[in-house]
């Protein structure tokens, strides 16, 4: 209760004022007491003087004792006082309040030996025959420069002291009152000295809680005001470098949120102190869950953990590749050293390699089937051309054999070139697509009717199904055809004898299990199924890479870009083509196209 800033003020002063009145009141009790006693010593001192000046005669002419009993009675009375007359030897000669013949020997009292060797004396005591506290004070009495008795006059302090407790009781009221007093300005003194400083702690309790608009309104132009002003000062720098801060820490964690590499940052005892959501992908972990686990724990690789072991116990960059497993991410993993001596922290980035190393496959399969496919009619090019020059321009009839076959060379490497370069101009934007409401029907009919041919040639069973109610497609009509033709060409091309090859369109809304892969919204279907060969579960994927071909179709004809072009057709079209396939029990093509 009396912890707070105000008490610890107001009860000092309330005290000091306390002992300060109460050392006054006794110092001023005992200065009124010892002023009263002295007034009555005076006072008594010339009684005792008077009545041993009026009883001098009679003490003189040696008057018996009872007369002097007597006018001890009658002064006293006189004075309101007790009067007592001592002979030099000691002896009572008369006394007002008591029988003298009882009285013992007065000669060594205080007051009557200072009386006689002084000329005064005075005494304080209790008095057994009074029964009461009494001033004596007592006189020679000189006849002719002699003492020849000694009045003494004495009065009870009862008064005295009755006097002094009234200005004790009257002092202590007033000493209550003024320290009521005191107590009532001191608490609004230190209320004003405490008002402040419980304004400044709200405020500074505000800008801990965030509230960083919190400030103080400077009143005085004191002590206070100077620091209210100050408080202010550090408040707005505070709330700036507050402020800076938070956005550098948002600008890095939306960096580190949308950056493609995985980082991470361990601290001393290897634990894992940050970790963004690249990381947490590559590694296959959950981000919140990470924070606070051992990198090793995170990581689960041994060749991830080596590169960081490494790192930590050299003390220098380490960079490494590597492959997490068949189908795994190809990493290359840059640990670096962020430590000094005191805090040995790591900054470890996983950069996801696995697209790079794709496209450089891509490329050494581009280039390695390329050379395949030009090297076969380039190899017939040049043995027809040894053969002409050998001899055979001399015989009409091989002559022009050989030219048909090297002019069927060229064109196949005529049409190779053109693919490539259509792929290109499709790939690069450069080839337009006149986009409108276009019937399925009337480019899947036309497109298998033309192959029909081929089909029964090849004893094969071809139908095409529409669904009646299917919605227009937005297409184009002529390169969607192109699509179409070349996906039934290749069911076509690689089904046995005996076997069915079907076309069918039809519309889905997504989602849908059976086509997972298509976003939500309504699509239009067309899927291309045969019961040929079927694709190797390692060929699928890349099937819609350029020249890339399965093993069992190296023996085919086609330059293999067919798929790859078709695949950037539809994506052009803003749809999705895929295949699916068992090795032996033959596949399925399908596209999807957006309603228009």
């Amino acid at each position: 209760m009396f912890s707070g800033t105000r008490w610890r003020i107001a009860l000092p002063y309330m005290a000091l004022i306390l002992l300060t009145m109460t050392g006054l009141l006794i110092y001023l009790s005992d200065l009124v007491r010892d002023s009263h006693m002295e007034r009555l010593e005076t006072q008594l001192t010339s009684e005792a003087q008077l009545v041993g000046e009026v009883l001098r005669p009679h003490l003189a002419q040696g008057t018996p004792p009872a007369i002097i009993d007597t006018l001890a009675h009658t002064y006293a009375n006189l004075l309101s006082a007790r009067v007592t007359i001592i002979g030099i030897d000691g002896v009572v000669l008369g006394d007002s309040h008591a029988e003298r013949f009882d009285m013992d020997n007065h000669l060594y009292r205080p007051e009557v030996q200072q009386a006689l060797s002084s000329g005064r004396g005075s005494s304080t005591r209790f008095s057994q025959t009074m029964g009461e506290e009494m001033m004596y004070v007592a006189a020679p009495v000189l006849q002719n420069g002699e003492t020849i008795a000694v009045a003494r006059v004495a009065l009870p302090l009862r008064q005295i002291e009755a006097d002094v407790a009234r200005f004790r009781r009257t002092m202590t009221a007033a000493t209550l009152a003024i320290t009521l007093l005191a107590l009532l300005l001191a608490v609004l003194v230190a209320e004003s000295a405490a008002r402040p400083i419980r304004e400044l702690t709200r405020v500074a309790e505000r800008l801990a809680e965030g509230d960083l608009s919190a400030r103080l309104l400077p009143t005085t132009q004191d002590e206070f005001g100077t620091l209210a002003r100050a408080f202010n000062q550090m408040a707005d720098r505070l709330r700036g470098t507050i402020v800076t801060l938070t956005e550098e820490r948002s600008r890095l964690a939306a960096v580190l949120e949308n950056m493609a590499d995985g980082t991470l940052i361990t601290d001393e005892d290897g634990r894992v102190r940050l970790i963004n959501p690249a990381a947490a992908r590559l590694l296959k972990t959950n981000a919140d869950a990470a924070l606070g686990m051992s990198f090793a724990q995170v990581a689960r690789d041994h060749r991830i953990i080596d590169v960081w072991h490494t790192c930590r116990e050299e003390r220098g960059e380490r960079v490494q590749t590597t492959d997490l497993g068949r189908q795994g991410p190809f990493l290359q993993i840059i640990v670096t050293p962020l430590w000094d001596a005191e805090s040995p922290t790591c900054l470890v980035i996983l950069q996801d390699l696995t697209r790079i190393r794709r496209v450089e496959t891509v490329r050494r399969d581009f280039i390695s089937n390329i050379s395949h496919e030009l090297r076969t009619p380039l190899a017939s090019l040049k043995a027809l051309v040894d053969t002409l020059r050998d001899g055979a321009m001399d015989d009409p009839e091989a002559g022009a054999r050989f030219l048909n076959r090297m002019e069927t060379e060229v064109d196949a490497m005529t049409q190779m070139v053109r693919e490539l370069l259509e792929l290109s101009r499709i790939e690069s934007g450069q080839v337009p697509f006149e986009t409108a409401p276009t019937d399925m029907g009337d480019v899947l009919v036309p497109a298998v009717e033309r192959l029909r041919p081929q089909s029964e040639r090849a004893g094969l069973e071809l139908t095409v199904a529409v669904d009646p109610d299917l919605p227009p497609a937005a297409a184009d009509a002529e390169r969607i055809q192109q699509v179409v033709t070349n996906l039934v060409h290749n069911a076509i091309k690689f089904t046995p004898p005996g076997g069915r090859v079907w076309v069918r369109g039809s519309i889905v809304r997504a989602p849908d299990a059976r086509h997972a892969v298509l976003p939500p919204g309504e699509w239009l279907l067309l899927a291309v199924e045969d019961t040929g060969v079927g694709i190797p579960a390692d060929d699928l994927p890349r099937i819609f890479e350029r020249f890339y071909k399965a093993d069992r179709a190296r023996s085919g004809g086609g330059t293999g870009l067919g798929l790859a072009i078709a695949k950037h057709i539809v994506q052009a079209h803003h749809g999705h083509i895929w295949a699916v396939s068992v090795e032996g029990r033959g596949s399925t093509f399908y596209v999807a196209l957006p309603a228009a």
